[in-house]
């Protein structure tokens, strides 16, 4: 685990430390999910630990697919630590599902992929039954 920054970090040094493209940053900063930082008399941006640590949960939160709006209502949530948890279990639930059924719809194509594939016959592509299916949905084994 890299080191907390202890003292006010650049954007270049912010991205080192929470593992976030710059631009990444300037983005989650112009839709408000990170406060706008204070600015050196040069311009230049200057972020303070509790940014690092910030950058570091969306961050977090995006490589588990949290989608940007469940994390604002995380965020916004984590503001008031004596409230009860019970609002951040249900986006983590209603997370869940939504995984869920993803991996279902991609088991589903899988499944339609792998047909596609052991039914080509692969001698001339105006046989190739993965064109023909590609050409007309109708010609789909599995609903996806």
């Amino acid at each position: 685990m890299r080191k907390l920054e202890k003292s006010p970090v650049t954007i270049g040094r912010l991205a080192k430390a929470s593992d976030v493209k710059v631009t990444t940053i300037r983005y989650y900063e112009s839709i408000g999910l990170i406060d706008p930082p204070d600015r050196s008399e040069g311009g230049q941006r200057i972020y303070d630990r509790k940014a690092v640590e910030r950058m570091r949960f969306i961050r977090h939160a995006r490589d588990l697919g949290f989608p940007l709006e469940a994390i604002r209502e995380l965020i916004a949530l984590s503001r008031n630590e004596d409230r009860s948890c019970a609002e951040v279990d249900a986006i983590a639930r209603r997370h869940a599902a939504d995984v869920k059924q993803r991996i279902q719809r991609l088991k589903a194509l899988e499944r339609e992929l792998n047909r596609m594939i052991k039914e080509c016959s692969v001698d001339r592509i105006s046989d190739c039954r993965i064109i023909e299916v590609l050409s007309n949905h109708d010609l789909c084994g599995t609903p996806h």
